[in-house]
Order: C-alpha cells, then structure tokens, then sequence
C-alpha cells in the first residue's frame, strides 16, 4: 500500500511538472514578437541604370625646391669680402666671399724667383754638357727642380682661386651663417643657397592608382594659398619602391609663377581623374551589401525585397560599377535593408 501511494506522488509530481512548463512555453510563445507576413517595409530605392563614371582622387603633398645648397669653401682663411644679405637674390657666379690670399700670392711669388734660378741654372748647365764641363745629370737634375717648382705653383694658384666663392646657381640667400672678418674653415658653411624657379611637388600615391601616373605626363596642380589660379605641374619622378604602407612617393615638378609666386613648404595637390567605361551599369554605394568579394544586392520584384548575387567592378566616391547579376532598370533597395529577407514585401518611400 505504501509503494502504490508513492508511486502515485510521483506520477502527480511529473504530471505537475509538465502541465507547469507547457504553461510557461504558451505565455513565452505569445510574448516572441512575430511579424506580419502581409505587412509591407518602407524601403528607399534607386534605379540601377548606365552611367558616365569617373573616378576623382586627390593627393596632397608639399612643395620643395628645385634646388638648394649650403656653400661650403674649400678654403680656410678670413673673410675680407662677404657682398650678400640673407632673402637677396643672386646669380649663377655672382661673388659670395672671398677670403684672405695675401699670405698665398706671396708664396707664389717666391716660387716663381725659385722657379727663374732653376731655368737659368738649366741653361748654362745645357752649354756646359755641350763643352764636356758637367756631367749630364746637373741638367737632369735642373729640369726636375723646374717641374716641382711649377706644380707648387699651380697648387698655390687653385688654393687662391678657392679663396673666391661664387654662387653655383641662381637663387635665393635663404640663411647667412657667418660675417665679413669671422675665419673659416674648409668646408665650414657659409650660407644656404635655395633656388626656386621651379618647385617640386611631392606626393604619397596609393598602390591600387600608382598604374595612373607616367613620367613626362602632365598634370594640373592646385594650391591653399591660390585657390583659383592653374598651375601645371610635369611628372618627373615616380618612385621604384614604395614604403610599408605600400604608398610611393611621385614627384610632380611645377615652373613658380610670378604672378602667382610658389614658396618650398606650402601645400599642393593634384586631382587624377580615372575614367571608366563611357556606359557602365551602376548602382549607389549604399545599394551593396556584403563583401567586396560576394556583394549582394535586394532588388524590387513585383512589390517583394529578392536578394540577388551581384559581381561589382571599378568603384568611385558615390557608385558602383555592377558588371553581373543587374539589369538596367532594375530598382534596387539603397536603404532600410536591416529589415529586410528575402521575399519581404516592401514598398518604396
């Protein structure tokens, strides 16, 4: 009797047990929010149709001189002349310095009084031979003296002309580093000589564009402090290698302007158009769902969102080119595709 009363509790309990949690599963069940089938979703839409695309990227960079120098003497000695001030303009060979030589032109001179005594010893040494008066050798001897006495010379005479410091190129004296009086040194610098009559623009182009640029191509140039005046800049260098951001470095060179004068630092950029097909099918950026690599699009059917499998091409700033899986005409959901499924019906706002 014990054993079928306890039989009986349990047989209760799990009948409890499961009457409790079907309850529980029906009050779960009518809370879950379940959309209407029939009930349509405001979506915005575009027509995918043929276009003229191209494809406008800028690149900024900034300007740097054509050249520039500091001017270095290859002489040392006391400046005596130094006929410049910084920002004046100078041109190719124009005096810059010139140093003390007065100790330099009087070696000179006293080699050249060296030099006399050895000629005039090579002759009566050359009469003498002829007379068996001296051995050959004394005018062996007198021609060598002869030959080192004028080397020193000529290496006085380049000593002197390195005393004088000329500029090497048209320019602009853009630091004066010492004053007339100061002694200098060999290969101390003096001033920095920039030249500026062309200026070199210099920017970072991405990998995926770098195919764009050519060496000799010309290419328009704009500037901050210009906004509305044209330059045009000549493509004169493009980098072999690029940096770890896979950028490289193309150099645009630009003739400066007097009208509108260019300066080394100031900012510039070009604008390289890539124009695509002259009709590509294309649809607005938005319109893409997915990856680059399996793109997807919701496309309007008889009052239903259908995703559809597209393949995308080329892409600029607003659009991309659908090279399959679209047709003209097609209209395509651009936004609200979060509350979409394949097959929900919509209707365009």
């Amino acid at each position: 009797m014990k054993r079928i009363v306890i039989v009986l509790a349990l047989v209760g309990t799990l009948g409890l047990t499961a009457w409790t949690l079907l309850t529980n599963k029906k009050e779960v069940e009518a809370k879950i929010y379940k959309p209407n089938p029939d009930q349509k979703v405001g979506v915005r839409t575009a027509i995918a149709e043929l276009r003229n695309l191209a494809q406008e990227t800028e690149f900024l960079g900034s300007f740097s001189p054509n050249r520039e120098v500091e001017i270095r003497p290859q002489a040392g000695g006391q400046i005596i002349q130094l006929p410049f001030e910084e920002g004046q303009l100078v041109g190719t060979g124009r005096l810059l310095a010139k140093l003390d030589d007065e100790q330099l032109r009087y070696q000179v001179e006293g080699l050249q009084v060296t030099l006399e005594g050895y000629q005039n010893d090579l002759k009566r040494y050359e009469n003498l031979v002829k007379g068996d008066a001296t051995p050959a050798v004394n005018v062996e001897r007198a021609q060598l003296n002869i030959r080192a006495t004028e080397a020193q010379i000529k290496q006085l005479k380049k000593q002197i002309a390195n005393t004088t410091i000329t500029a090497p190129f048209a320019g602009i004296i853009t630091e004066k580093m010492v004053e007339k009086g100061s002694v200098v040194s060999i290969g101390s610098p003096i001033a920095k000589i920039t030249d500026i009559s062309s200026l070199k623009l210099v920017v970072d182009v991405p990998e995926k564009a770098i195919n764009q640029f050519r060496t000799g191509q010309s290419i328009a140039v704009l500037t901050e402090v210009y906004p509305n005046a044209n330059f045009t800049g000549r493509v004169s260098m493009i980098a072999a290698q690029g940096d770890a951001a896979h950028n490289y470095p193309v150099e645009i060179t630009v003739n400066n302007s007097g009208k509108h004068p260019l300066k080394a630092g100031m900012y510039g950029s070009i604008a390289n158009t890539d124009k695509l097909k002259t009709q590509a099918l294309a649809v607005p950026r938005q319109a893409i769902l997915g990856s680059a690599k399996q793109p997807q699009i919701y496309v309007v059917e008889n009052g239903k969102a259908v995703l559809k499998s597209v393949e995308i091409g080329t892409t600029t700033n607003e659009y991309y080119e659908i090279t399959k899986g679209l047709h003209s005409g097609d209209q395509v959901v651009t936004s609200g595709q979060i509350n979409l499924q394949n097959g929900t019906p919509v209707v365009a706002q």
